[in-house]
């Protein structure tokens, strides 16, 4: 009953969620809509998870209501024909590209129910020929498109949402790092430009995201405060100064106080110094105390669990690897839903081969899977992420598959095969599941050191395990 009846009320309060009438559910959001009216103009409020996030409205009226959507197109040299919109959603951002004169244009929205409410705005962008729409990740289309462009726009790519699996990762985070501006500007045509604008609410945030495309086109953005409540803001660079009209809106530059630029191991845009805030300490610690209540209850007294100090660093390296595992294929394939589930879905594959291969085959000692583990670390550690991304995708596949996966496998060999030699079951996976509570809560790390220094953090952990193995454990002679 104690189990039944929580779970009977959980099932419940989703049920009702779920049959709320008028809500659209996407692989990320609740979704709302309500008509409104504006200036005497209906638009359409777009709401996600109960939040506002966007408006559908003519074209003409977006752009005289504000001043930020006419903005990109002032500020490049020409008249731009080809551009690349990412983050196009209901399609008010097409409508305007269209007005403004361009003959293609390309849109790119990672969620399919926000592009399908594009159907019914206003304008209908998306049934003029000139469209063509793409349903993915913004950085994984520049990184697999050899399109070029007169104008590429980020056209508000704020999500409301994290990454499934990466407790830091929000769904554009790749978007705002040096590299991903770097793979914008390669995608410029001669005398293209390159254009961002949000709410960006920070200075030093509106700074930071201009030093980023500072360095990446080597030379000063273009940067519209246009509000300075909410520091709404327009941040446009050329491929070359010449192809960029900034007037008197020439960025001042970088200060002592100005971040620098998010990278893709550490793509937290957000995060100002490069440490964990007082509010994420003070929430790990009360995760940690519940999950030491919790795993007591079921398993027993801690001090039973001396003996496999070892299973409980396993299980904190396993979430580190699974952390790393979900956030380096968001990069190298788009942070969208299906690939979070391939992801997870190969970590249980997995761990299941492992514990397979253990029970039906004569594998290796443990000191040998040991050395397979610390092999499979060290090739995740040497091959860069700009490698695997310059493979065509069948090839960025199978090298991710094998760098990823490897040491998933082998620790999970090594942890079937120590697991089958403790004589208190229970007290030896409640070890291991502390580990792993322990574990998701320290790849937080990652917001200081970075995704790969999470490995170098796993691997001192399975180093740790290693030398607290008991004696017997250590022969050589096969299992």
């Amino acid at each position: 009953l104690l189990v039944v009846a929580p779970t009977a009320a959980i099932v419940g309060l989703l049920l009702s969620e779920t049959l709320t009438a008028g809500a659209l559910w996407s692989p990320y959001y609740k979704v709302t809509t309500a008509k409104a009216q504006a200036e005497g103009t209906e638009v359409t409020d777009i709401r996600v998870n109960g939040i506002p996030h966007q408006q559908a409205s003519p074209a003409e009226n977006r752009l005289r209501w504000q001043r930020q959507y006419a903005l990109p197109y002032e500020r490049h040299a020409g008249a731009p024909e080809s551009v690349l919109i990412v983050g196009a959603g209901s399609g008010t951002d097409v409508a305007i590209a269209l007005s403004k004169g361009a003959t293609k244009v390309d849109a790119v929205e990672i969620d399919p129910k926000l592009r399908e409410l594009g159907d019914d705005h206003p304008d209908r962008p998306y049934a003029d020929p000139r469209v063509t729409t793409h349903i993915t990740d913004g950085r994984a289309f520049l990184e697999r498109s050899e399109e070029k462009y007169d104008l590429i726009l980020f056209a508000l790519p704020d999500s409301l949402t994290l990454v499934s699996g990466a407790s830091s990762l929000r769904l554009e985070s790749y978007l705002f790092t040096e590299e991903a501006a770097r793979a914008a500007r390669d995608h410029l045509n001669p005398g293209g430009t390159f254009s961002m604008y949000n709410y960006y609410r920070e200075g030093w945030l509106v700074d930071r995201l201009a030093s980023t495309v500072e360095q990446a086109f080597g030379h000063r953005p273009c940067v519209d405060i246009v509000t300075e409540t909410g520091q709404q803001a327009v941040i446009t660079g050329g491929v070359t100064a010449d192809a960029q009209r900034c007037g008197q809106v020439a960025w001042a530059g970088a200060t002592t106080e100005t971040p620098a630029p998010a990278d893709d191991d550490r793509p937290f845009l957000y995060l100002k110094e490069g440490t964990l805030p007082a509010l994420y300490l003070i929430t790990i610690g009360l995760i940690l105390l519940a999950s030491l209540f919790a795993v007591r209850a079921v398993a027993g007294p801690l001090r039973r669990m001396r003996p496999y100090a070892d299973l409980f660093l396993l299980g904190v390296g396993f979430l580190l690897l699974e952390t790393k595992s979900v956030t380096g294929f968001a990069l190298l394939f788009g942070t969208t839903w299906v690939v979070n589930a391939i992801v997870f879905a190969g970590v249980l594959v997995a761990v299941l081969a492992a514990v397979e291969v253990t029970r039906r085959f004569r594998t290796p000692p443990l000191p040998v899977m040991y050395g397979v583990l610390a092999a499979g670390l060290a090739l995740a550690w040497l091959v860069p992420n700009d490698w695997l991304l310059g493979l065509p995708v069948p090839l960025r596949a199978v090298a991710a598959v094998t760098v990823a996966f490897l040491p998933i496998f082998a620790a999970n060999v090594v942890f079937a095969k120590r697991f089958a030699e403790s004589t208190d079951a229970t007290t030896a996976f409640g070890a291991n599941l502390l580990g792993a509570m322990a574990g998701g809560c320290l790849e937080y790390l990652a917001l200081v050191i970075g995704y790969k220094g999470l490995l170098v953090v796993a691997a001192l952990l399975y180093l740790g395990a290693f030398a607290l193995l008991p004696r017997r454990s250590r022969t050589l002679a096969s299992s």
